[in-house]
């Protein structure tokens, strides 16, 4: 029985080496979160997650309902177009990004590379 080959475009490659890939207009954003931080901010990619920083403390997903509305007004969407994934009362997470209308630098950047 043949196994298919992964190209170099793949997007399974692709996911395994940056924090997103697209999938047609929706982008998908591993994150890796900090509640609790002093601001409200994007961070470094830290290996294959974006390391996403928020204030709101860690109780019932209070935390990650926080950074949906934080990241909505950075990609300019509105909440609605931004699911969860997985995740959402753990640090390690999943987002999905219906049509974002602005990229943060740091993933203008990877877009780049």
């Amino acid at each position: 029985m043949k196994r298919s080959r992964k190209k170099p475009g793949d997007q399974a490659t692709t996911a395994a080496k940056s924090f997103f890939y697209w999938e047609g207009e929706t982008l998908v954003l591993n994150i890796l979160g900090k509640p609790s931080a002093k601001n409200d901010v994007i961070g470094k990619p830290y290996g294959h997650q974006l390391k996403v920083s928020v204030t709101a403390a860690p109780r019932a997903g209070k935390a990650t309902d926080h950074m949906v509305r934080f990241l909505a007004g950075e990609f300019g969407v509105v909440t609605s177009d931004i699911e969860v994934v997985f995740g959402r009362m753990n640090v390690n997470k999943q987002l999905r990004i219906k049509s974002p209308k602005r990229l943060p630098a740091v993933i203008a950047q990877q877009e780049l590379v």
